[in-house]
């Protein structure tokens, strides 16, 4: 059988993470001017989550569109850490950090002072055509850097063929997934649609999960209800965030009757 990636996990047959979109943070084009309105903002969601029954959130700077290419402002990271703080201390649920674009540094430092438990990184390895540019995995200083601060307990989640992003060359499925697992050294490893909401293709996930058979594979994007009878015999975890909404809509708060539905049917 294979391992959980969190030893709170030991007893969930496949986790569910819940996404907490961070709205615009300071220095983005989209910020309001209010700081003390993003916690409120993100527990709200945080707590919705958590009545609906998921195993883990995910905080994600979702608003800070345009996103940096890799390393965030200083300032950014600091909001990060005192809002997924507040998140720790109010809500005793698996937590785990994501720095878009693709600042792992700036997640795991996050994580480890927050005692948060994962974190995702969009491009671990190789590299990716996006919007922001081409993207270059930075797995040997994150996981140096990991080592370096006593970090170890905190798990790496990684994109293979990442959303919103196109491969540099054309390699097959197989050699991503072996190279992002065995010499990127990720500890999970996440398939997605083309975008944030978009389907997740069952056959990658059936491709990618022969491919690593001992790692924990998630899906990423576009997991519902209905597509979930496809999806559940090769993934070992769901990370959903766009259907957990009212109606669907990115924008709007968490439903908690979403959630549970989402649960039940996982659970029938």
């Amino acid at each position: 059988m294979i391992q959980p990636l969190l030893p709170q996990w030991a007893s969930v047959r496949k986790p569910v993470i819940g996404m907490l979109h961070l709205p615009p943070l300071p220095g983005s084009p989209g910020y309001q001017g209010d700081p003390g309105s993003l916690l409120a903002h993100v527990l709200r969601d945080a707590i919705a989550l958590r009545d609906g029954g998921v195993h883990g959130l995910m905080l994600e700077n979702f608003g800070d569109v345009p996103f940096f290419t890799d390393s965030v402002p200083t300032h950014t990271v600091t909001h990060m850490t005192a809002i997924a703080k507040g998140v720790r201390d109010e809500i005793d649920l698996p937590l785990g950090i994501n720095v878009l674009r693709n600042d792992g540094i700036s997640a795991l430092a996050i994580a480890h002072a927050v005692g948060a438990d994962y974190i995702r990184v969009n491009v671990l390895s190789g590299a990716c055509l996006t919007d922001q540019g081409v993207i270059t995995g930075r797995a040997a200083e994150l996981m140096r850097y990991r080592q370096q601060i006593g970090a170890d307990h905190i798990r790496v989640l990684a994109d293979v063929r990442v959303k919103h992003a196109a491969p540099l060359a054309d390699r097959p499925l197989g050699e991503e997934v072996d190279e992002l697992v065995q010499r990127a050294a990720a500890e999970g490893v996440i398939v997605s649609g083309v975008g944030t909401g978009h389907p997740t293709d069952p056959q990658l996930v059936r491709q990618v999960k022969q491919s690593a058979p001992d790692t924990p594979v998630f899906i990423g994007s576009g997991a519902t209800p209905d597509t979930l009878a496809d999806l559940m015999p090769h993934a070992d975890g769901f990370i959903v965030g766009s259907y957990f909404k009212e109606s669907g809509q990115l924008d709007r708060p968490v439903d908690p009757g979403r959630v549970r539905a989402f649960l039940e049917v996982m659970s029938g």
